[in-house]
């Protein structure tokens, strides 16, 4: 293992167009954390990067001697580093239950879109992920009409994955039924409106949306 150098700073390497880069930004801005953003890709990483990942992969977070190369690590790392505001649930049954949702995010909706958005895979491939992906939304979306958030009345770690995937459906070209889909559609713009979301975005990001 290489010996890190004392940082007077976080910095976090960040890939632009990657919704695991996005959601730990999103956290970034939400805790409101001095961070030196790095935008790069995984095909021409920095070389301290490259030094300290083992896995070459990007996010990478580094906070003086810790490095963090896993999203939903980093995300909970910076929810306890930074306590306010809390994104997860202060008692551990419903702290589970977060980490279960987010679990089920990844397996349900995130697989899907990393086939659609990895461009390896067969058109047949993409086409069966899109509508195993738009089918999962759609028959999600009356449970945004119960709660501002995803299943709670405050924002959350689970949001935090959920916004990034929702930003990219242009992109991933799907397009949600607006008559079955009205309570998702608002919680989209709650969670776009919102001020650390828009703040996170990168150059590429809101080039998705343009």
């Amino acid at each position: 293992m290489g010996v890190v150098a004392k940082r007077s700073s976080m910095t976090f390497y960040s890939n632009g167009d990657d919704h695991y880069s996005h959601r730990v930004r999103i956290v970034l801005a939400e805790k409101g954390v001095a961070v030196d953003i790095v935008d790069c890709k995984e095909s021409d990483l920095p070389e301290d990067v490259a030094a300290m990942n083992p896995y070459n992969s990007l996010p990478t977070l580094l906070d003086r001697e810790l490095v963090l190369y896993e999203p939903n690590v980093m995300m909970e790392y910076l929810d306890e580093r930074f306590p306010h505001p809390p994104l997860l649930p202060v008692y551990p049954v419903a702290r589970a239950e977060s980490r279960l949702f987010v679990h089920r995010i990844q397996k349900d909706w995130c697989d899907q879109a990393d086939v659609i958005l990895a461009g390896k895979a067969s058109d047949a491939e993409v086409e069966k992920a899109r509508k195993e992906l738009r089918d999962g939304l759609v028959a999600v979306s009356p449970i945004f009409a119960e709660k501002p958030f995803f299943m709670s009345d405050e924002f959350s770690l689970v949001d935090c994955c959920i916004a990034p995937l929702l930003w990219r459906l242009p992109i991933m070209g799907i397009e949600l039924p607006e008559a079955q889909c009205k309570p998702l559609i608002a919680y989209m713009d709650r969670l776009f409106e919102r001020e650390s979301f828009q703040a996170s975005l990168s150059d590429a990001e809101r080039e998705m949306r343009d």
